[in-house]
């Protein structure tokens, strides 16, 4: 059984690193107390979010009582520390440099550049956004790119496992100032960044993301590269105006027959094939987004859908035979469980043909 991603994390070795660095920039640590913390059993238990937040406060209660002292150590030892230690630096400032902004937002500047400062900032975007959005757009002129990047992951309205910012999904109009100054990063980390600040705006304001890939298309392909990832959600949703910008054809044109199953019924860990036709019925090649979709039954019963690309092509007019694997293995980001799941084949954004797989339990 592959490990768990947590357990790559917090080991017994890294857990002594960290505390041999600390400890080098701050004498008076108890790195044995610190270590004994971080390898407990009851540490252990917890999920990797929660790891990490409980590390940092077990390192709070070692590091000075001034929180001007602590940071001063922390940012010594920030270019040390290495793995998902490094989560608990950024993290002491945010939850106890609130109120002490001149000594908390350089520090997550030097953070940022050794692991990821970006759910740090969320506290400080949330008390006051527009003090926080103009550091934001400072930093987007930085040297170096992890803090440039930081720039964009810090502000993203519905970054994975942070707290969401309410106000800037209702409203992304303060974040575009960033996103503009780094449209054509040289970093693909910076830009790979401002293609999912702007994928998540989509989902709440699609026409606001259009207007802009729409003016950054051509621009350079930096622009055209962050424009095709900021556009996947609604590629993938079927939105009409994303589908042209990218020039894929009229689906009314496109058919798909004969969809069929290898196996009809899949084991959990098993997969099977299906195949199908596409008929261009078109007067001329056109360009095609090809996907398909699964409905997978969570534990609960219901449906969870995803969406998987096939291929993107230029197709000419005719038949097309199509032919792809489908697995239902189990996976640390997808558990699979048994019933009816629905496959979905989909063109340039439009369901052409479905079909049924069931899954069962594995025999054992």
């Amino acid at each position: 059984m592959a490990k768990r991603l947590k357990d790559r994390f917090f080991t017994e070795d890294s857990v002594r690193e960290f505390a041999e660095v600390l400890k080098r920039h701050y004498p008076e640590l108890d790195d044995e107390e610190l270590v004994r913390l971080l390898t407990e059993d009851s540490f252990k238990e917890l999920e990797l979010m929660a790891m990490g937040r409980h590390a940092t406060e077990c390192l709070a209660g070692l590091l000075p009582k001034s929180y001007k002292k602590s940071v001063k150590i922390l940012t010594k030892a920030a270019p040390e520390v290495k793995g998902f230690e490094s989560f608990c630096l950024p993290t002491f400032v945010e939850t106890r440099g609130l109120e002490d902004w001149e000594t908390s937002m350089p520090a997550m500047r030097v953070f940022t550049q050794y692991s990821s400062s970006e759910f740090s900032i969320r506290p400080f975007l949330l008390q006051d956004p527009e003090r926080a959005i103009a550091y934001l757009l400072e930093l987007a002129d930085d040297e170096h790119p992890n803090v440039r990047r930081f720039a964009s992951e810090g502000c993203r309205p519905r970054l994975p496992w942070a707290v969401a910012l309410p106000e800037f999904k209702k409203d992304p109009a303060p974040i575009l100032p960033i996103l503009e100054k780094l449209k054509d990063d040289d970093s693909e980390f910076v830009r790979t960044s401002v293609a999912n600040n702007l994928n998540d705006i989509s989902k709440d304001h699609p026409d606001v993301v259009l207007d802009i890939c729409e003016r950054w298309q051509g621009d350079s392909k930096n622009t055209d590269w962050i424009i095709k990832r900021a556009c996947r959600t609604m590629l993938k949703a079927g939105n009409t105006r994303a589908m042209r910008l990218f020039g894929f054809g009229d689906p009314k044109s496109m058919e798909v027959t004969g969809l069929e199953l290898a196996a009809s019924t899949v084991p959990i860990g098993g997969d099977t094939r299906f195949s199908f036709t596409l008929v261009m019925k078109t007067k001329k090649p056109c360009k095609v987004r090809l996907e398909y979709s699964i409905g997978y039954v969570k534990k609960t019963g219901k449906v969870s859908k995803k969406v998987f690309q096939i291929r993107e092509d230029t197709y000419a007019p005719g038949k097309h035979e199509i032919s792809r694997k489908l697995s239902f293995a189990d996976r640390s980001t997808r558990k699979h469980y048994p019933g009816a799941h629905l496959l979905s084949i989909v063109v340039n954004g439009v369901v052409k043909a479905e079909t049924e797989v069931m899954v069962r339990e594995a025999s054992r």
